[in-house]
């Protein structure tokens, strides 16, 4: 199937509920929803029967759904399929938006399908989706360890860092048009781009 027909239905972005986790590294995925609802004007509401907070976006193509599950990074593919079963979206048409530990900090890439590469809250939306869903894949640097990662993911991100994964989240917001569309070979040549 052409990635131009798979407009996007559902957007969810990983991270871990709570003010401690706030400000980690491991909630960039949340830091990007949040920006897209205010940059739109949009507030969350906590949806229980969806495990997550949910708002919706009105677009010239549709409407596409914004979520945050609420269940904890390894849990937040049941909150995302919940979401999609209710609604009857595919695999394909959903969107997820999460820390990358293989992209430095100010990198951002969009792919389809793939692994989990060791993160938590995508093994868990591959074992309740599968693996066709889209994912905006936001760097945030390796610590150069494995033993580290746990650490580091869940740390406070520094504000050098933090300024560079602001500006992937602003350059990934510029082409979210073209992604909700499901013109995803020109948003890659936009976002792959320096």
């Amino acid at each position: 199937m052409s990635s131009d027909t798979n407009t996007i239905q559902l957007i969810a972005g990983l991270g871990n509920p709570g003010n401690e986790y706030k400000a980690t590294r491991h909630n960039a995925g949340f830091w990007f929803i949040d920006q897209l609802a205010s940059q739109y004007n949009l507030s969350f509401k906590s949806e229980a029967k969806f495990l997550g907070d949910l708002t919706k976006l009105n677009t010239s193509s549709g409407h596409v759904w914004l979520l945050k599950p609420t269940t904890f990074m390894n849990r937040s593919g049941q909150s995302i399929a919940r979401l999609a079963k209710f609604y009857k979206i595919k695999t394909e048409n959903i969107l997820i938006v999460h820390d990358e530990l293989d992209l430095d900090p100010g990198i951002v890439k969009l792919k389809q399908g793939g692994g989990h590469g060791g993160h938590n809250g995508l093994r868990d939306s591959i074992a309740q989706l599968g693996k066709d869903f889209y994912r905006l894949r936001l760097g945030i640097g390796h610590p150069g360890n494995k033993e580290q990662v746990v650490g580091f993911v869940l740390g406070k991100t520094p504000s050098s860092e933090k300024t560079l994964i602001e500006h992937s989240i602003n350059k990934s917001i510029d082409s979210i048009e073209l992604i909700m569309q499901g013109n995803m070979q020109k948003a890659m040549n936009q976002l792959h781009s320096k």
